[in-house]
């Protein structure tokens, strides 16, 4: 597919079936504020946690669609914010949260952020997860 800018890049992933044509920095905010969430103990519940990583999701899918120029210039931010993840979280392989959302499609390699947990279990999440068997 050829390079397009990140306005043209919303519109492509709009037609795939995201919702509205969002644009990168609005996903990265989203994924930026999620992650701070994880960090100081996302409360909410398993529906909106999974709501939330589909933020990640849509970063994912748009960054083959983007131009080089805006790869190389957002590519640190996302990497950034990927190792504040996997900082906060625990890796379980998905279990924990394929109790509660299909995961199975998502490829465990290119889409890791499916197969960890917060490692901070508060709140409705928390209760959730542990009950699914996840641990800190």
């Amino acid at each position: 597919m050829e390079p397009r800018n990140e306005q043209a890049a919303g519109e492509v992933l709009h037609q795939r079936g995201w919702r509205k044509a969002f644009t990168v920095q609005e996903m990265l905010d989203a994924w930026a504020r999620l992650v701070g969430e994880v960090e100081d103990g996302y409360s909410g519940l398993v529906d909106e946690y999974t709501n939330d990583l589909y933020s990640r999701n849509w970063l994912h899918e748009a960054w083959p669609i983007l131009t080089e120029c805006t790869i190389v210039l957002r590519t640190p931010q996302v990497k950034a914010l990927d190792d504040r993840f996997r900082a906060a979280t625990v890796f379980d392989d998905g279990m924990a949260l394929a109790q509660f959302h299909r995961i199975s499609g998502f490829d465990p390699v290119d889409m890791w952020w499916w197969r960890r947990h917060p490692r901070l279990l508060v709140g409705d999440l928390g209760r959730s997860l542990r009950s699914a068997g996840a641990t800190a």
